[in-house]
């Protein structure tokens, strides 16, 4: 006597037949981070550059007045030292805070990795850039800062480190190398993690020290990485503006007056809303530009790896 088979459900014969698409669902996945960065991004930006082109002040419409406020940002001297002071500070913090969480990214990873050093190593990221202005305000205060009493103390003179013209940016830049510095050497010790120990073992076989496996060795091959770290710092550090709110409001003479503090006291200290936008819009320009050259420059998008 014949057995009849009963016939697949159709989901089993789709599922024989070839894979599942799930363009749908992943669409759904991506849509509110679609939506979040359409609205908290693209959209200021756009409204941004349109009110560049117009004389706003939240209380009337705003009036389109064509590049008026360009031309005013170029004859503006207060906005070029804000770019200068600014410039200033990036090379700074820049220059130490990559050096450094290099060191300490190198160290990590030829010395120990251990999990609970990483931890401390990431720690000062934690806090929070108002706090952190707020704890060196006190710490390295003339008079009563705990740093300015130990120099006092070892018979040196006491350093105005935040009401000093030749201080203050420096100050300004150690605070912040000191939060960031963690997670930039962590980002380095990602990077350093995807190159083969076997590299560093065939430079040991060639009799080479660890000074010139750094240099012939860990450095070409962290190109990629390190590329990534300093476009994200150098943007970072164009947008400056809590330890100097905090710490010194621009001051001691314009000196600390950097170019995200100018857009802010534009914008909500005179309500120039349309002057405020073009320098943003400038800024923007600037960031772009200096991303392009340092991604050409660096050739990141290619590997010695490969």
């Amino acid at each position: 006597m014949a057995t009849t088979i009963p016939a697949r459900p159709a989901r089993f014969r789709r599922a024989r037949n070839g894979p599942h698409d799930d363009t749908r669902l992943a669409l759904l996945f991506i849509l509110p981070a679609t939506i979040g960065f359409l609205v908290f991004l693209i959209w200021p930006t756009l409204r941004g550059i349109y009110l560049s082109f117009t004389k706003f002040n939240l209380l009337t419409p705003p009036e389109f007045n064509g590049l008026d406020n360009y031309v005013r940002m170029v004859q503006d001297p207060v906005f070029w030292n804000a770019m200068k002071v600014t410039l200033y500070y990036v090379v700074l913090n820049i220059g130490f805070q990559t050096v450094l969480a290099l060191v300490i990214a190198v160290m990590m990873q030829r010395l120990t990795q251990r999990t609970w050093l990483r931890g401390i190593v990431l720690t000062p990221f934690l806090v929070s850039n108002v706090v952190a202005a707020m704890v060196f305000l006190w710490i390295l205060d003339y008079q009563l800062g705990i740093a300015n009493n130990i120099i006092a103390g070892l018979g040196l003179e006491r350093i105005p480190f935040l009401s000093s013209e030749a201080w203050v940016i420096p100050t300004i830049a150690f605070i912040n190398v000191w939060r960031h510095v963690g997670y930039t050497a962590l980002l380095i010790f990602a990077g350093l993690q995807m190159i083969p120990e076997t590299v560093y073992e065939a430079g040991r076989i060639d009799g080479a020290s660890e000074v010139r496996m750094f240099r012939s060795i860990t450095v070409p091959l962290l190109r990629p990485i390190l590329s990534l770290v300093l476009i994200i710092t150098v943007v970072g550090s164009f947008q400056v503006f809590d330890t100097v709110a905090i710490a010194t409001r621009g001051g001691p003479v314009d000196s600390s007056r950097v170019l995200q503090y100018y857009i802010y006291e534009v914008a909500f200290s005179r309500f120039q809303f349309g002057y405020a936008s073009a320098m943003s819009v400038a800024l923007l320009v600037v960031l772009v530009i200096i991303t392009f050259v340092q991604y050409r420059l660096s050739r990141a998008e290619s590997s010695d790896l490969a």
